[in-house]
């Protein structure tokens, strides 16, 4: 499937404003218990009328048990749950289906307060197979009219076949390839076995297809998205993350290409000071680290696909934990195992993993000889990503402590970083001013991963109001970044939270974001790293989407966006200019 020809010109020439909302927390009055495409389409228009030149979502590729979009099971293919799966937006799917499965379903994990994933994964993948069944019932009535799904699977060959065979075996024998049976443990493997069970074979042949024809389906309905974006003239921003599930397709099929043996994450720190295990051992995220020679081999082979397949259906991508790409901090076990290591020595660490303990991967960046080569070597793979973007249409998210390098190294690249105001300090310790960040910026508050601007503005107020020296005097340099005193009361008030959003606009950065949270003043989270509950990554917005208004709740974000000169190129003729 080629990409969408209506792809927008962007350029760091023209400023521009964004809306980061994650696509499962839209709402509509017809959704299925989670946002969906057709969700994603109202909120683009939501979006434009408003005035935002793009809206940001999180990854949209299929999520594994703990639901995070940033450990997916699958590098490229897109979440089943994301789809709209009714009679209109699934051709295949009849009403009397629909209804029927409607009413085998229990309704209470599909109502609008928060995500219950397992319900409503169940309930689409249902309806799939229903439209499936008909699908194929059509296909056979009619073999000489073309099989559109034959195509689809062909032009993907390179992901889906190994994929949808993963995929197949996971009903079968659970999500966890490492205790599936020995002639199941690689594609290879796999094939040869079933090839002599003609039973077996024919059952999971027709689950193969089926998850073939879903991405299918995904597929087309995330076309229309982007068209629909093109045409209303918002851009869309997609998010790749650094890594992927150690239980992924990608992972059983491509063993060679991972360190599994080693997980992925960052060092001992005090920004978690709360989690006792961040805080002494640090953030294991368990995604395996990547075989870096044997990416090198075939010219990064797998990142490529990455971004070339994504490039289809959006216009700008985030790449996650942009730090990875030059080094990264590896532990000698999954996570599960952290709290065994809790209070032991460096040393006492190393004994108990025959002989490894955590460290930098490929390097740490003490030595100045080593963080040169660290530096070369992530830049080799990120111009192989610009190869397939192309320029300005990566944004590296280079937040938490890095070594001095990496931004100098993005820029060389032509690759935006972030910004946040209230972490960017000048040399004698100030909040730097909005107007220095270099034009080549992506500028927000905070990501997903963080709290919402009033959250923000709340904890450090109170902290000035209790007295506190750092604390205050972080709040009044807060204050002046947005041009304001103090308020005497330190409320977030209507007037505070439109000169924050007037002082991110001004800033000199490409693009400015606001968490959707941030538009409107609300306190929702959509994720604290190191925690897995049933509140992370499940969050919904308030309303539908239709009904969200800004009168009253929210600073008029139109005329900020059109004051500050970042208004799409055929909204300037409202005025609103100074």
């Amino acid at each position: 499937m080629a990409r969408s020809a209506n792809t927008l010109e962007l350029s760091p020439k023209h400023r521009i404003a964004g809306v980061l909302v994650p696509i499962f927390s839209l709402r509509s009055e017809r959704d299925q218990g989670i946002g969906d495409t057709e969700c994603l389409i109202e909120f683009i228009d939501w979006a434009e009328k408003i005035g935002f030149g793009l809206v940001k979502t999180l990854p949209v590729n299929e999520t594994g048990l703990d639901n995070s979009p940033y450990n997916a099971i699958s590098s490229i293919a897109l979440d089943p749950c994301l789809l709209r799966v009714t009679p209109e937006a699934v051709s295949d799917l009849s009403q009397e289906d629909y209804e029927r499965i409607a009413l085998e379903m229990p309704s209470e994990g599909l109502g609008p307060d928060r995500v219950h994933y397992q319900t409503v994964k169940t309930h689409k993948l249902e309806l799939l197979k229903a439209a499936f069944a008909s699908f194929l019932a059509r296909a056979e009535l009619n073999p000489a009219s073309g099989n559109p799904l034959v195509v689809f699977a062909s032009e993907n060959a390179d992901w889906i076949e190994d994929y949808a065979l993963f995929r197949a075996l996971c009903d079968t024998n659970g999500p966890d390839w490492t205790r599936w049976p020995s002639h199941f443990t690689s594609p290879r493997s796999a094939r040869r076995y079933l090839a002599d069970r003609v039973g077996l074979n024919s059952a999971i042949e027709r689950n193969i297809a089926f998850y073939k024809y879903v991405q299918w389906q995904a597929a087309l309905q995330w076309e229309k998205v982007h068209n629909h974006a093109a045409q209303r003239g918002v851009a869309l921003m997609g998010d790749i993350p650094f890594g992927v599930n150690y239980y992924s397709a990608d992972v059983w099929a491509e063993r060679d290409l991972f360190l599994a043996d080693w997980s992925g994450g960052t060092p001992p720190d005090g920004f978690f000071a709360h989690d006792e295990v961040i805080r002494t051992i640090g953030q294991n995220w368990g995604i395996p680290l990547y075989n870096w020679d044997q990416m090198r081999g075939d010219d990064f082979r797998w990142w490529r696909r990455r971004v070339r397949l994504n490039r289809r259906y959006f216009d700008l991508l985030r790449i996650d934990h942009v730090l990875g790409c030059y080094r990264i901090y590896g532990f000698p076990w999954r996570p599960e195992r952290n709290r065994e290591f809790l209070g032991l020595t460096s040393a006492e660490i190393a004994e108990r993993n025959s002989g490894r303990a955590p460290k930098f991967f490929p390097a740490s960046d003490d030595d100045p000889v080593d963080a040169a080569q660290n530096r070369a070597s992530g830049e080799v793979l990120l111009r192989a990503l610009l190869d397939e973007s192309g320029p300005h249409r990566l944004i590296g998210e280079d937040l938490g402590f890095l070594p001095p390098y990496v931004r100098e190294s993005l820029e060389t690249l032509g690759i935006a970083g972030y910004r946040i105001p209230q972490w960017e300090k000048t040399a004698e310790g100030a909040l730097a001013d909005g107007t220095s960040y270099p034009r080549l910026s992506l500028a927000m508050y905070g990501t997903h991963d963080h709290d919402p601007l009033k959250s923000v503005w709340r904890t450090m107020a109170e902290a000035w109001s209790g007295g506190a020296t750092d604390s205050g005097s972080e709040f009044e340099a807060f204050c002046a970044y947005a041009n304001i005193a103090p308020p005497p009361d330190a409320r977030f008030s209507a007037e505070v939270h439109t000169a924050l959003l007037a002082a991110l606009f001004a800033s000199n950065a490409w693009i400015a974001v606001l968490q959707i949270a941030d538009v409107f003043g609300w306190e929702d989270r959509i994720n604290l790293p190191g925690t897995s509950n049933d509140e992370n990554w499940t969050c919904r917005l308030p309303s539908p989407i239709t009904s969200l208004h800004l009168e009253g709740t929210a600073p008029d974000v139109s005329n900020l966006i059109l004051r500050s000169g970042r208004s799409r190129p055929q909204d300037r003729t409202r005025g609103g200019f100074t």
